[in-house]
């Protein structure tokens, strides 16, 4: 993988873990306040979008606006089956089948959609930092004590695995769209966080009172997912034009590694050993990407 590409991935994966972290630390909000980080995500972006238009060398086209709009839908839907999933299941359940199908889906899509052919090496990377994700998010008390009843098991297991499909439809549509269609990221990332914010205003403005409260009380949280999150998605875009998607997506998933050892190291969690083993995993994973 290419050493450029591969560096962007793991800087991402450290800014992605650090705003997570900060996310978690907002109690309630949901949709609102996806729609709040995205709102200051748009609102920093647009001015930086300009400049590229302005000075860029080449014109803009309408395919730019068609690709930006998709990946701003799936984004949404992405958001809202999460938001869903976590209400009606079990958060131990449907966060790790999101994360870890993701890339699942994402690797072998590439190659029978996009053509790519990472090799055996890349493809055996891949599955290991998939492995090690679900190990560092498969909690052993998960194992031992059942959910609260069949139906949350099944919702969780349904929106987990939708939201991981949501995923890697994304992640393949901005492949697909930076390198195909040749949108500047820094376009393509603008126009996608405008939409995004657009079209989730109705939702926000449902309780203008619980906004009003969010902003109040986690307007630093707010603002540190908001500035961010366009970072870390950013350098993916910028690595996706230089290395294959079927490499660039579960390298992604270093993030969770990062995230696991903070929730074990700041936030005092439990199960340590699981966490540095699935690192380990995770850590292998990314060294044989790196030589393919």
């Amino acid at each position: 993988m290419n050493a450029t590409a591969l560096s962007f991935v793991l800087v991402s994966a450290v800014v992605h873990a650090y705003w997570n972290l900060a996310a978690k630390r907002v109690g309630f909000g949901g949709v609102r306040f996806v729609w709040a980080h995205y709102s200051v995500s748009a609102i920093a972006v647009v001015p930086i979008v300009a400049v590229v238009l302005v000075l860029g060398l080449e014109r803009p086209r309408w395919s730019w606006m068609l690709a930006g709009m998709i990946t701003a839908l799936l984004h949404v839907a992405y958001a809202i089956v999460l938001q869903r999933g976590y209400a009606v299941g079990d958060l131990s359940v449907v966060y790790p089948l999101a994360r870890g199908t993701g890339p699942l889906l994402s690797v072998p899509a590439a190659v029978l959609l996009l053509g790519e052919r990472p090799g055996w090496l890349g493809l055996l990377g891949a599955a290991l930092i998939v492995a090690g994700v679900f190990v560092i998010c498969a909690s052993r008390s998960n194992i031992v004590k059942p959910v609260a009843s069949p139906q949350a098991l099944r919702a969780g297991v349904g929106y987990g695995a939708l939201t991981g499909a949501v995923i890697a439809c994304y992640t393949l549509w901005d492949a697909y769209s930076v390198t195909t269609l040749d949108v500047p990221p820094l376009v393509y990332f603008g126009i996608g966080t405008i939409m995004q914010s657009l079209l989730l205003t109705p939702f926000a403005m449902n309780d203008r009172r619980q906004v009003g409260q969010l902003w109040r009380e986690h307007r630093r949280e707010v603002l540190i997912v908001g500035l961010l999150s366009p970072v870390a998605y950013l350098l993916v875009l910028f690595a996706l034009r230089m290395a294959p998607v079927s490499l660039v997506a579960p390298a992604r998933e270093v993030s969770i590694v990062l995230g696991g050892l903070a929730a074990w190291l700041v936030l005092k969690e439990a199960n340590a050993v699981r966490r540095l083993v699935g690192s380990a995993v995770v850590l292998a994973g990314i060294v044989a990407i790196a030589v393919t």
